[in-house]
């Protein structure tokens, strides 16, 4: 008998998600080639449209294997199949042009250089060797260089590099790693690199590679290079070098805040801190953040200044090609291994993208300028995270490498934007079912940082095509974010109250649905509260359509605001004033202060004068520094608390007492009981550490408490005080033992550059009860 003919089928297949930029129509044309079917695979506004046609096994085999089989950089959020009639096409598969549609797909985040093009670049024989730009469908710039989508070169800034004949083949041909790979470019077509010596420097200007080889000499001799990266400029210098580093602290105005450093491999971050092998993993991945290491306790080269009074190190590895010739390959002149690299600009400003802008915002602060001609069209700061013991990931700055890759949303909601708050600020998009955080901002403290949110917000909707309908922002009627929001809304924005967006972006980076309410540990600095004093010390029992008040830490007075944060030896004083404990000379906060401040700051709590109510756990990490002789004046935000935390590790393991909140969250029994042991001598890290260990003790026993009232069991820590390592960890572990089930922020920052994602499920849940 004859075998029956087989019928032909066609499929036609739409796939969403992160699947342009990342070589998926080569990777669909190979294996529906190597499947012997027909059809054709274009991108479209919306994703990848693909229709394939041949034997229903085929078909079959070719769907099951799309999802399967992506390539390294695509992230699939969704495939819709349809059966169309079959067109008898004959066995050749194509890919078409760019749809250009009206619509939004996703676009990759800016990726580190693959080991493809680290061999290219390190080959002497490759027409690429020494590019300083080589890149391929599997990393390199994607969010940074994209003006407009679909995804393609001319919406792109390489729209401006007429490709080469050799790299044309190569973009055209779907077997080629670089078919439709947007950044693609060689020595032949650009771009370039150049050094641009500061005036009367005596630094000759340089080119492409001699601009390199003038750099690492530069930085060798101590000098201080800008260096232009994917999302902008760095400032770097020698991290053994304590003049370099003492310099730049002092041009940057940067006060004693560590520095991260970039270090040329995985050899030279061991020779300077402990590294896990999660940590290991998170620094070689390809989104290449920076990651908090511990420090190791002798320098191992790095200079005193690099981090001085902090337990980490932020560590980063090369993520450009510019970046591994910075640090030289084999055979070139050698140069320091280990750099710090330090976001270019003044401090409290944008990081700086333009060229003439960074000649001009960053003169007096840089030596010479490593430039090139490709420009930036959204300004990306390094990621910051860090590894906890269980190797789960707290992201703490969520930017290059992340950024724009979606969020999963639990609830849909309709197009809207929230804002963020004034501190660590990140903007947030949603539509349906995603959340599109836009690149870390910064503090909004003047109009440069409120151009730069601006810019931020238009280039986030071009890129997602989502138009807000509603904008949301915090309560607090003085924030620069809110009066923005204020304006681009038209009329009065939706306003969430800080701690409970805090608390519903740690609920929404889990997952959850807000059917059920969550005990929420809400720990910051500071939060406008409902009764317009400044919370930060809450447990709030919180669902996405509000939330009740449940407990905080008792209050004290904020003297001087926000201007009294820098002075912990004063907010020292204010908590012993607020628990009815004497200023006695003894007291390493008393001494800190000068008779005349004790007596104008005597007035001001008596008096009621500039002094607003505090409840803020932050607040009081910074009393507590300064009351045991930790840090009485502080030159950068937390850091009283980070040294506070940095003085508890060296103790951790060795004392492992406590002392004992009353009630609520009233420290006065905890500040009497720290004067006391102060007194008998004992070191001030072990001090630290009991302290640390009763706040985690008294958010358990609040909790216990909560779930006996409420039978809630779920809690969600939140806030820039969870940060701390030590804190959460404690936390998590005492409320892990006792049977809670803990939610702890992961790719969603705990501070405030997590905020916007709370407001904006807060807001679309509030907008559909009006």
């Amino acid at each position: 008998m004859t075998a029956p003919v087989t019928r032909a089928v066609r499929r036609r297949v739409t796939v969403r998600g992160t699947v342009q930029g990342v070589g998926f129509r080569p990777f669909v044309h190979r294996l529906a080639t190597e499947l012997t079917l027909a059809g054709f695979v274009s991108n479209t506004a919306s994703g990848v449209l693909i229709e394939v046609e041949g034997p229903p096994e085929g078909v079959a085999g070719f769907c099951d294997r799309l999802a399967k089989e992506p390539p390294p950089l695509a992230t699939i959020t969704g495939v819709g199949f349809e059966e169309l009639p079959a067109t008898g096409a004959d066995d050749t598969f194509g890919i078409r042009s760019t749809d250009r549609s009206p619509g939004s797909t996703l676009l990759p985040p800016d990726t580190a250089t693959c080991p493809d093009c680290l061999r290219e670049l390190g080959d002497p024989a490759d027409r690429r060797h020494r590019h300083p730009f080589v890149t391929c469908t599997h990393c390199g710039p994607r969010f940074t260089i994209a003006t407009g989508m679909p995804y393609d070169r001319a919406v792109t800034t390489m729209s401006g590099f007429p490709m080469c004949a050799a790299c044309s083949r190569e973009y055209g041909d779907p077997l080629d790693r670089r078919f439709h790979a947007q950044p693609v470019a060689c020595p032949d077509c650009g771009p370039r690199l150049r050094l641009v010596p500061a005036s009367g420097s005596g630094v000759r200007p340089a080119r492409d590679a001699e601009a390199l080889a003038s750099a690492r000499a530069l930085l060798a001799a101590g000098r201080i290079v800008a260096v232009k990266g994917l999302g902008g400029y760095h400032l770097a210098c020698d991290a053994g070098d304590a003049r370099a580093v003492d310099t730049l602290r002092t041009r940057k105005a940067r006060g004693g805040k560590p520095f991260a450093v970039m270090c040329a491999d995985l050899d030279e971050v061991r020779h300077v801190a402990r590294l896990s092998s999660s940590e290991r993993a998170a620094l070689t991945g390809p989104h290449r953040p920076i990651v908090l290491l511990r420090r190791h306790r002798e320098a191992n080269g790095l200079a005193p200044g690099v981090c001085p009074g902090s337990p980490h190190l932020g560590v980063m590895l090369p993520y450009t090609p510019v970046h591994t010739l910075l640090f030289g390959l084999p055979g070139d002149p050698p140069g320091p291994r280990v750099l710090v690299m330090t976001s270019g600009n003044r401090s409290g400003e944008p990081i700086v993208t333009d060229d003439d802008e960074a000649l001009d915002r960053l003169a007096g602060l840089a030596d010479a300028w490593l430039a090139h001609d490709r420009p930036i069209a959204s300004p990306c700061d390094d990621s910051l995270l860090r590894v906890r013991p269980d190797g789960t990931e707290q992201v703490l700055r969520r930017s290059r490498g992340f950024v724009p890759r979606p969020l999963r949303l639990p609830v849909p909601v309709r197009p809207a934007l929230a804002v963020g708050g004034d501190l660590k600020n990140a903007l947030c998009l949603g539509a349906g079912d995603q959340a599109w955080f836009g690149p870390h901002i910064g503090d909004m403290g003047d109009l440069s940082t409120l151009e730069a949110a601006r810019r931020a917000d238009a280039h986030l909707r071009v890129l997602t095509g989502v138009s807000p309908e509603l904008v949301a922002a915090d309560r607090h009627p003085g924030y620069h974010s809110t009066r923005w929001a204020t304006r681009l809304a038209g009329r009065a924005p939706v306003l969430v109250q800080h701690h409970h967006a805090h608390i519903a972006s740690a609920m929404a980076g889990h997952g959850l649905d807000g059917t059920t309410p969550v005990i929420g540990v809400a720990f910051d600095g500071t939060g406008y509260g409902d009764d317009g004093t400044v919370w930060g010390g809450e447990i709030l029992l919180a669902d996405y359509t509000g939330f009740r008040r449940y407990a905080r830490l008792s209050p004290a007075p904020l003297p001087g605001g926000d201007a009294g944060v820098a002075n912990p030896c004063r907010l020292a004083l204010a908590r012993l004033w607020a628990a009815g404990l004497p200023w006695d000379a003894d007291l390493p906060c008393v001494s800190a202060c000068a008779a005349q401040e004790r007596e104008v700051l005597q007035r001001q709590l008596t008096g009621g004068l500039a002094c607003v109510p505090t409840s803020s756990m932050g607040r009081l990490f910074d009393a507590v520094s300064s009351l045991v002789d930790v840090c009485h004046r502080a030159g950068y935000e937390a850091q009283a608390a980070l040294e506070l935390e940095a003085a508890a590790a060296s103790a951790w393991d060795a004392d492992p007492s406590a002392y004992a909140f009353a009630g609520d969250l009233d420290p006065a029994p905890v500040l009497a009981a720290l004067i006391t042991d102060l007194r008998r001598g004992t070191p001030a890290a072990v001090l630290a550490a009991r302290f640390h260990r009763a706040v985690a003790r008294a958010v358990a026993e609040i909790c216990r408490r909560a779930r006996r009232d409420t039978g809630l069991a779920t809690v969600a820590l939140s806030g820039g005080v969870f940060a701390n390592a030590l804190l959460e960890e404690e936390c998590a572990r005492l409320l892990s033992d006792n049977g809670f089930a803990v939610l702890r922020h992961g790719e969603v920052p705990p501070n405030d550059g997590g905020l916007a994602l709370g407001q904006l499920v807060v807001a679309a849940h509030l907008r559909q009860e009006e």
